[in-house]
């Protein structure tokens, strides 16, 4: 197991923390952008996955922009040198105060999520004697086959303009002398294992192309969102995305006019198989049928699990125990959604062993907190162990 090397110097550390294995996420990189490369593709990293200033520094660096849902996350994409030019802005709820801030940094696009966002950011800018560059984005109706909470592309859902409204958004955009319309924008959820899906999505873009087309409206630039899954049950066997097959799914069904730029915005594909939080073990408790191992992390920590009864592999790093048992594993928060697997196979496990979790590189450390007054965990990495 690749973590085996670095338990000596884990058990220098506090716990909890979260490791970075910075040669699985340079691996993914270069693959990634090798393909991005070979089909003249464009892509925007989705720093909600993760922020963590270091892992962005290296994304910077593999020449990936950035795709932002706050004006923070835009500030921080411009500090930490990422080209104004490469820098999307997304998100249904954009403040004033974010736009002006986003405005005044010249970013490449606003994606607009709805009608009422067109006039405000062409009011804004003309206050500003700017002009922004704007794409709207699209509600395809199309059900991303995942989780209901990371799903964005249904006509339920809060995210983008829908079909019915689009004459509307386009005579508001040809009224509004301050938003310069680049292209159009469709995201319809994370974590997508079926390529089919992938499929459908490029025919619902070629038939939008075509409604443009008809209106004699030339798209510059199309961007067709992320969402390519992770393996979250073989996080080790297999840290890197299907890349080479989701591509070519886009390539062969997508219809690309001749002179257009293709973008997209991967997030977790990137960032989640090189994080790991690691915990330590505090108490080992007998319960009603079960036995509890009780951790020094926890929801706070990591919240998919409570937040999306999510799954992530974990492994006793320490024990030499070779009879496994059938654990719950939970966290100090005092919830009793504060846990990570009930059903966890584990080595013989005691007081002082550490804990593996996986696949906590993505929504892991960015959505931390602070609940019941904990300490954020310290991030680490693997040139420093």
């Amino acid at each position: 197991m690749q973590l085996t090397r670095f338990v000596n110097a884990f058990k220098r550390l506090e716990t909890p923390f979260y490791f970075y294995d910075l040669d699985i996420l340079d691996q993914t990189l270069r693959l990634y952008t090798k393909i991005t490369r070979k089909y003249g593709y464009h892509a925007h990293y989705a720093m909600k996955a993760n922020a963590n200033p270091q892992i962005l520094e290296i994304i910077h660096r593999a020449g990936l922009g950035a795709d932002c849902v706050s004006g923070n996350e835009v500030q921080l994409a411009l500090d930490l040198g990422f080209d104004p030019d490469t820098i999307v802005f997304a998100g249904v709820g954009k403040t004033d105060k974010e736009i002006k801030m986003s405005l005044q940094g010249g970013i490449f696009s606003f994606n607009c999520e709805s009608v009422q966002e067109i006039q405000v950011i062409n009011d804004l800018a003309a206050q500003m004697g700017k002009t922004a560059g704007i794409s709207l984005r699209l509600n395809p109706d199309l059900d991303a086959q995942t989780i209901k909470q990371i799903t964005t592309g249904r006509s339920k859902d809060k995210f983008g303009i829908s079909g019915k409204d689009l004459t509307e958004a386009l005579n508001v955009v040809n009224d509004c002398p301050h938003v310069k319309l680049l292209g159009i924008h469709i995201h319809i959820g994370s974590q997508i294992t079926d390529m089919d899906v992938f499929v459908k999505l490029c025919e619902k873009m070629n038939t939008f192309q075509k409604w443009f087309e008809q209106r004699n409206v030339n798209l510059e630039h199309i961007n067709m969102g992320g969402g390519v899954a992770i393996d979250y049950e073989n996080p080790l066997g297999n840290p890197i995305s299907p890349f080479e097959t989701y591509f070519e799914t886009i390539h062969n069904n997508l219809e690309v006019r001749k002179g257009q730029k293709v973008h997209f915005e991967p997030g977790r594909s990137l960032v989640a198989q090189s994080g790991f939080l690691i915990s330590s073990v505090l108490y080992v408790k007998k319960g009603q049928g079960k036995e509890f191992v009780i951790l020094d992390a926890g929801m706070n920590d990591l919240i998919r699990p409570a937040l999306y009864q999510a799954k992530h592999v974990m492994y006793n790093i320490t024990s030499k125990a070779k009879r496994k048992k059938i654990y719950d594993v939970v966290g100090p928060v005092c919830e009793s959604s504060d846990r990570f697997d009930e059903f966890a196979k584990l080595p013989i496990t005691e007081r002082g062993d550490l804990l593996a979790i996986c696949s906590a590189g993505a929504y892991g450390q960015v959505m931390s907190m602070r609940y019941n007054q904990k300490e954020l965990a310290q991030a680490y990495y693997s040139p420093e162990l």
